[in-house]
């Protein structure tokens, strides 16, 4: 129901409910004005893009609270959502006073602050998924961060390093107590938090494999905690002997077994985000290794398996990753690309065809003698 009258004061008062029944009413000078904001809200109703006015009149931490306790996320994907949301700007602002360029001017403040584009492009994405639920809880009609773009990111071949045979050699002579961690990121491709979080009993020395079951998260001292790896992140990675060697040297040295972790520091704590690559940053400054990080031993994991011949699904399962679509953006360019294969099976060919076609012309043929022909 919907309807416009001029009060005796000749203000025009147009007034309409939602689908709930609550009325709604605004007062405008003109009664072209009145009608106009009145087709607005009925045909929002109509088409299934009403947002109730004072719905969004809740603040964006209120919101993000409200939002966040209706998810059955891990309690790391909490987190990240939790650290995006608060980064923004206007947390004590009702979220219907939220325009696009609010939204585009956080993305490029951020950008300014030296933030890499990944880590803007998932706060960007976390926000936008509160603001995209507001409007599916008709809070709002639409969603302000729709059409904001995020930094380019770095291609994946510039923004990744992989060590040498030499590099890495290096980076294990300097490690000292160390080199086992950094073995198992190098050999099995294990991230810090995975590495970190291994327990003796997940090294199978017999089979030679390791299974990553936990993790540990956070990057300080109060802050580590083990929780379970992402969903489908769990895996039985075949290690070669050589990492198991190392392995078993260090556990003679250590010590443990069963459900010791089987990485701690020297007063026995966990290893933490930012005490490993503080480790790190020590081993790469001795061997001379530049801004290599401790991530890059993933990826030069990555490419010897691609070196090797194995195919997207294998390099997969060992590295994690949920969709071979992940694996394939992240090291697309370490496989041959069409063309090597084509030249290769053409070079292949045409190495067949030439020499069989040249072996009978040779066959039989006296060799030639230049000069006179002496008779």
């Amino acid at each position: 129901m919907a309807s416009i009258k001029q009060r005796p004061d000749g203000v025009w008062r147009a007034r309409y409910r939602d689908e709930g029944g609550r009325e709604h009413a605004r007062h405008f000078k003109l009664k072209r004005d009145a009608q106009r904001w009145l087709d607005e809200q009925t045909a929002s109703i109509v088409t299934g893009q009403y947002a109730d006015p004072r719905a969004g009149k809740i603040t964006w931490t209120a919101w993000v609270e409200l939002w966040r306790s209706r998810q059955t996320w891990t309690e790391g994907t909490h987190d990240a959502a939790e650290t995006a949301c608060k980064s923004v700007p206007w947390g004590d602002k009702p979220i219907k006073s939220v325009r696009q360029s609010d939204v585009q001017a956080w993305v490029a403040a951020e950008q300014k602050r030296g933030l890499s584009p990944s880590t803007i492009k998932t706060r960007l994405n976390y926000v936008s998924m509160a603001f995209r639920a507001a409007v599916a809880d008709r809070r709002l009609a639409t969603n302000p961060s729709e059409g904001v773009s995020a930094p380019r990111r770095r291609r994946a071949d510039a923004a990744m390093q992989i060590l040498t045979v030499d590099q890495l050699r290096a980076a294990l002579d300097a490690a000292g107590t160390f080199r086992a961690f950094v073995a198992v990121c190098a050999f099995a491709g294990l991230r810090l938090g995975e590495a970190a979080g291994l327990r003796v009993r997940d090294v199978d020395f017999l089979r030679r494999t390791i299974r990553v079951e936990q993790q540990v998260q956070g990057s300080t001292i109060k802050a580590a905690k083990i929780v379970p790896p992402k969903y489908g992140q769990e895996r039985t990675i075949a290690v070669p002997d050589e990492l198991t060697r190392i392995l078993s040297a260090h556990l003679a040295t250590e010590g443990g077994g069963g459900d010791d972790l089987l990485f701690v520091t020297e007063l026995g704590r966990m290893w933490n985000r930012n005490s490993a690559a503080g480790e790190w940053r020590a081993i790469r400054a001795a061997a001379k290794l530049g801004d290599v990080t401790l991530h890059d031993l993933r990826h030069t994991y990555a490419s010897s398996l691609i070196a090797a011949g194995c195919d997207v699904v294998t390099v997969q399962h060992a590295l994690g990753h949920a969709q071979p679509s992940i694996t394939l953006n992240t090291y697309a360019h370490l496989w041959p690309s069409a063309e090597d294969k084509t030249r290769a099976a053409a070079a292949d060919f045409a190495r067949t065809v030439l020499n069989s076609a040249d072996s009978p012309r040779t066959e039989g043929v006296k060799p030639q003698v230049s000069g006179l022909d002496h008779r």
